[in-house]
């Protein structure tokens, strides 16, 4: 009798596991639909960097996108930055490219840690990609306002951070912050949705903030004149037009 009551124990917990992971990924990939739920979208970004003392820098930038898989981000300003841009397609495929050397480069797999023009974003934090692509999700704890999920790379997905901790919102199903470890388990970045909006139906994060908590530093992006669903041609997402 108390072999059967330890094996249905051990078989509920089992399920209970289970479903306790399926529901995390389902709520990832639910935050993964609605940070990509417009056709596309274009914003113009003003880029603040501050350093650990406090010192900060200016710059301004233009970004289009469409759907999940399709990103060009470019410079506008100072000079020393105009030009410089970025390109993420499909296939996990980016581009940069640099005014000052008039050619762009692609960005190997090795590499995709790496600054992005000075930012605390990385190539790979820029890219554009849904999360539950490539990673899976646990369930860790979760407040009367947000679920938190713990991610970790798929099999055979090549990242440079070991884990993920999301808070993602009850209200709406988008990222409200995300903290970033290395590969040796210390806490290394952190960004944070700082200003939610709802724009033409669609849920946008005008202020996001990435921090390196281990440089003392952060990155602030303030995105303006949002526009969704404008009909953006894939001629708009070339190394042609990257180049423009």
């Amino acid at each position: 009798m108390k072999k059967r009551k330890m094996v249905a124990i051990i078989l509920l917990a089992s399920c209970s596991m289970g479903l306790y992971a399926q529901t995390a990924m389902e709520i990832l990939r639910k935050a993964d639909n609605v940070m990509y739920a417009p056709k596309d979208q274009l914003a113009d970004v003003k880029i603040i960097l501050t350093d650990k003392r406090g010192n900060q820098q200016e710059r301004a930038a233009r970004y289009i996108q469409k759907g999940s898989d399709k990103r060009l981000f470019k410079f506008t300003s100072p000079a020393s930055q105009r030009g410089i841009a970025f390109l993420s397609l499909p296939g996990d495929v980016i581009y940069i490219y640099l005014p000052a050397y008039e050619r762009e480069r692609r960005i190997a797999s090795h590499v995709k840690n790496q600054s992005f023009a000075g930012t605390d974003f990385s190539y790979d934090d820029m890219e554009s990609k849904p999360l539950s692509n490539e990673y899976d999700a646990e369930l860790i704890g979760q407040t009367d306002e947000v679920w938190k999920l713990k991610l970790t790379p798929k099999p055979g997905t090549q990242s440079d951070y070991s884990r993920l901790e999301m808070e993602i919102g009850k209200d709406n199903h988008y990222m409200r912050k995300v903290i970033y470890y290395d590969r040796g388990g210390q806490k290394f970045k952190q960004l944070e949705n700082r200003k939610l909006e709802k724009i033409d139906g669609y849920w946008a994060a005008t202020e996001i903030e990435m921090k390196d908590v281990q440089r003392d530093r952060s990155t602030l992006f303030i995105s303006s004149n949002l526009k969704f669903d404008s009909n953006l041609s894939d001629d708009e997402f070339t190394i042609r037009r990257m180049k423009q």
